[in-house]
């Protein structure tokens, strides 16, 4: 978790009151699906990057204000990409990445506290780390050398979100929900320690989670 989410977590637990508070965790599947347009390299436009979806644990954790007001934080375990060449480089893995996206978010929910069925709606802050950038061969072999170093940096963002809690008993139930997340990155590739390809990379995919709920 960064500096950033954690100081703002802490603010909202500390604020709150504590004797209306209630707090739930969900555990579940959660999938990462990337736009599908490709991210022109800056030296030559013809070519492009994309990334391919995928599906880790999902772990969020909800803390409830008042019987409307919710604020969860999503974690999960890292995601891993397969960035893909497009147009002249269409055809070849260029690198594989992983990052964690932890999101803040505050929710409202709709209906009474009693009910069993509760949509939400959300809107909060994604933060976005990549780590463990690893070069392809393929684009070893188009830049004609093995020192070739992958940079993607970090990214800030808006997230929405919308979803549905479903209470199967007082402890147990469903927790569904979709996240649009704005993640935006600048990716730079280097060829024996100098720069040789740049691109602003769009990201912002469809987060999709579905698990169960568990309240303490």
């Amino acid at each position: 978790m960064n500096k950033l989410t954690a100081a703002l977590l802490s603010t909202l637990l500390v604020t709150a009151p504590l004797a209306q508070a209630q707090f739930s965790v969900n555990v579940g599947a959660i999938h990462v699906n990337p736009i599908d347009s490709a991210s022109a390299i800056k030296e030559n436009t013809a070519l492009g990057l994309s990334a391919d979806s995928d599906t880790q644990l999902g772990i969020t954790f909800d803390y409830q204000y008042n019987d409307n007001i919710v604020f969860e934080l999503i974690a999960a375990t890292p995601f891993s990409h397969t960035v893909e060449g497009q147009g002249g480089l269409a055809g070849n893995d260029i690198a594989q990445v992983k990052h964690l996206p932890p999101t803040l978010l505050a929710q409202y929910h709709f209906f009474g506290a009693g009910d069993k069925f509760r949509p939400f709606v959300g809107v909060g802050l994604n933060y976005t780390v990549f780590f463990d950038e690893e070069a392809s061969a393929a684009l070893k072999q188009t830049l004609k050398t093995d020192d070739v170093k992958v940079d993607l940096d970090s990214s800030f963002g808006v997230a929405l979100q919308m979803g549905f809690n479903y209470d199967i008993n007082e402890k147990w139930g469903l927790h569904v929900m979709v996240s649009k997340m704005d993640i935006d990155t600048d990716a730079t590739v280097y060829a024996n320690g100098v720069q040789a390809l740049t691109s602003d990379v769009e990201i912002d995919p469809f987060v999709a989670m579905i698990g169960a709920k568990y309240k303490f």
